[in-house]
C-alpha cells in the first residue's frame, strides 16, 4: 500500500475508532483525540484527573478498539520493582527461569503512579524509552506498540511520591480530565445503571499499529513549521533570548530539547489524522498545551496569582 493509501485508509479506521470508544465512553472527546494521538505517534500518556471520571475503563475500551493487550497494574507503597518487571524462580528441574510482570503488554495502565516510591517508578523508564526490561542481567524485548498511560490523581498530594522532572519528560502527552457536563453525566448514570453491556469491537492489529506509525514518521514537515515549534519550546525557558517578559516573570525552569522533537511528532500525527500530507503551523498549536503542559515549572508569583500552564502556554503562540 502505498504512503498515501495509507494515510487515507488511517483517517477512516481512526473515526470507526472513535466511534467504538464512544459507545463506552461519554463525551471526553478532546481526551481521547491525544490518548490516540499519543497511540499513533509512539508516546507514551500522563492521564491527570480526579478519581471516578472512568480513566481505566478509558484505556481498556481503547485498546480493545486498538486490538491490543492491556494490563493494569494498581501502585501503591509497597510495590516492588520486580512487581511490576516480573523475577526469577527456581523450577522444579532447578533452573532459573523468568516469570513475566504484567510490564509486558501492548498498553500499559499504570494506575496512580505518584502512589509509589521512586525505586519502582523508575524501573518503568527502560521499558519507557527503550521497549526492553533487564532483569538479572539478561534483556528482554517488550511487543511493540508499546504504550505507558499513567494516572496522577491531582487533589490528594499526602503520602505521595511527585515524578521528577526528568520522568514526566517521559510522557508525551500531559493529559486533564475534566468533570464531564450535566448533560454527559446523565447518559452516563443512563448507561452504567441498566443491564446494558456495549461490545466494542478490536478494529486494528498490532502489526498495522506499527506500520501506521512508520509512514506517520515518514511525512516531510516543511523547515518553517521545525523552527516554529523550536521558537515555541525556547520561549519557555527565562534565560533564552527569546523569552518574553511574561516567561521571565512566571516560569522557574522551560521545556527541553525532547519538547521540541515531541511537538513535530505529535504535529505529523495530528495532520495524519486528518488527511493531511504534512503539518502547518496550526497542528503544532493544536497539540502544544499536552506537550508543554508538565514541561514547564512554574515559580511561587504564577501559583500566588493563579495564572494556570494553559494560560502561560497561549502566551506563547
Amino acid at each position: 500500500m502505498s504512503d498515501v493509501a495509507a494515510i487515507q485508509q488511517l483517517v477512516q479506521k481512526q473515526k470507526a475508532l472513535k466511534q467504538e470508544i464512544a459507545k463506552v465512553i461519554v463525551g471526553q472527546e478532546e481526551v481521547i483525540n491525544q490518548i490516540v494521538l499519543s497511540v499513533f505517534a509512539g508516546g507514551h500518556a500522563l492521564l491527570i484527573g480526579v478519581p471516578g471520571l472512568a480513566k481505566t475503563l478509558m484505556v481498556n475500551t481503547i485498546a480493545k478498539a486498538l486490538g491490543l493487550n492491556f494490563k493494569r497494574i494498581q501502585f501503591t507503597p509497597d510495590l516492588m520493582p520486580s512487581d511490576i518487571l516480573g523475577s526469577e524462580i527456581l523450577d522444579e528441574n532447578r533452573q532459573f527461569k523468568f516469570i513475566k510482570g504484567p510490564v509486558f503488554s501492548n498498553i500499559i495502565l499504570a494506575d496512580e503512579i505518584n502512589r509509589t516510591p521512586p525505586k519502582t517508578q523508575a524501573a518503568l523508564l527502560e521499558a519507557m524509552q527503550e521497549r526492553t526490561v533487564t532483569v538479572a542481567g539478561h534483556n528482554y524485548k517488550l511487543d511493540l506498540p508499546y504504550f505507558v498511560l499513567a494516572t496522577q490523581n491531582p487533589i490528594e498530594q499526602e503520602g505521595t511520591y511527585p515524578l521528577p522532572e526528568a520522568q514526566l519528560d517521559r510522557f508525551m502527552f500531559a493529559i486533564k480530565l475534566e468533570y464531564p457536563s450535566f448533560q454527559e453525566e446523565v447518559d452516563v448514570v443512563k448507561a452504567t445503571t441498566s443491564d446494558f453491556k456495549p461490545v466494542v469491537n478490536s478494529l486494528f492489529t498490532a502489526q498495522e499499529i506499527i506500520d501506521f506509525q512508520n509512514v506517520i514518521r515518514k511525512i516531510p514537515v516543511a523547515d518553517n513549521v521545525i523552527e516554529y515549534a523550536v521558537t515555541l519550546v525556547s520561549k519557555t525557558r527565562p534565560d533564552n533570548p527569546l523569552a518574553t517578559d511574561f516567561v521571565k516573570t512566571y516560569i522557574d525552569w522551560g521545556a527541553g530539547p525532547r519538547a521540541s522533537q515531541n511537538l513535530i511528532l505529535a504535529a505529523k500525527t495530528q495532520a495524519a489524522l486528518n488527511g493531511k500530507f504534512s503539518p502547518d503551523i496550526a497542528d503544532v498549536q493544536a497539540v502544544a498545551t499536552g506537550i508543554l503542559r508538565h514541561r514547564i515549572v512554574k515559580n511561587y508569583k504564577a501559583d500566588a496569582e493563579g495564572i494556570s500552564d494553559e494560560e502561560i502556554i497561549k502566551k506563547l503562540f
